[in-house]
């Protein structure tokens, strides 16, 4: 076994990705209290160092795993992304790279890169994102269309729910929500209209209950494709490291009868 394998397999064992979620929690909370002009205040110096100290040990990691992987360590989507987010935590606090300093809170973002069942949910996420814009486009049409309703509807009594296309559509979306819809809008229209039931009823119940949790559906289903796979990968692994056992102890066995 090569150093650089030895030193893949004690980055990727338990001891350090925990050690590394702890120092990643530990950072979360001190660029918490950097936002404190109290704490700053109290424990300014303090809470610098340690935000330092995390920063250091973050790129030490990315060092290590440059070395253990090499060239291949860029292959992995994950890597790019704790390379990118600890890059932008060393950029220099000069003038206009104040937008930059701020993203330095996406460190915290790198417990999804070490936790596996974070992984899984994002890269759930992910492989559902096509369906989900097949929806979207369906959520767009079914607004488009209601909007457009509900203009020619309503904007005569309420134009400042319903009096351009844009108020419709947001007023919509707040009704989607059920942000306030009944007392807020709805009850206020069929007091002018009292058949706008018809209108709003169908609305929410195709794209409240319906079309969102066609979304949900969507995401726990790439979801459990993810987890299978992961599964399946893990299998074949442990069977190939067997069959490779199996057939050294074959060679010795075959080396033994001949001598």
């Amino acid at each position: 076994m090569t150093f650089q394998t030895r030193l893949a397999d004690w980055l990727a064992s338990p001891l350090v990705t925990n050690f590394v979620i702890a120092v990643i929690l530990v950072n979360a909370v001190t660029l918490g209290l950097e936002t404190s002009d109290k704490a700053m205040a109290t424990a300014g110096p303090l809470i610098l160092l340690i935000d330092r100290i995390c920063l250091s040990i973050f790129v030490i990691e990315i060092v290590l795993k440059l070395i253990a992987h090499g060239r291949h360590f860029f292959r992995s989507a994950w890597n790019v992304f704790d390379f990118v987010i600890v890059g932008i935590a060393l950029v220099p606090n000069a003038q206009g790279m104040s937008v930059l300093r701020a993203l330095r809170i996406l460190r915290v973002l790198r417990v999804i890169s070490v936790a596996p069942r974070l992984r899984r949910v994002v890269e759930g996420f992910i492989t559902a994102l096509p369906g989900m814009g097949s929806v979207f486009l369906l959520m767009a049409i079914i607004f488009y269309i209601g909007s457009v309703m509900a203009t020619k509807l309503f904007s005569d009594s309420f134009p400042e729910w319903f009096g351009t296309l844009g108020a419709s559509a947001y007023s919509l979306f707040q009704i989607m929500t059920l942000e306030s819809w009944s007392m807020g809008i709805v009850r206020p229209v069929m007091e002018v209209y009292p058949y706008a039931w018809a209108f709003f009823v169908p609305f929410i119940l195709v794209t409240t209950f319906a079309v969102v949790n066609l979304l949900v559906g969507l995401v726990v289903n790439s979801m459990q494709d993810a987890h299978s796979e992961e599964t399946n990968e893990k299998t074949d692994a442990y069977r190939d490291e067997v069959l490779t056992r199996l057939k050294a102890i074959e060679e010795r066995l075959n080396a033994g009868d001949k001598v």
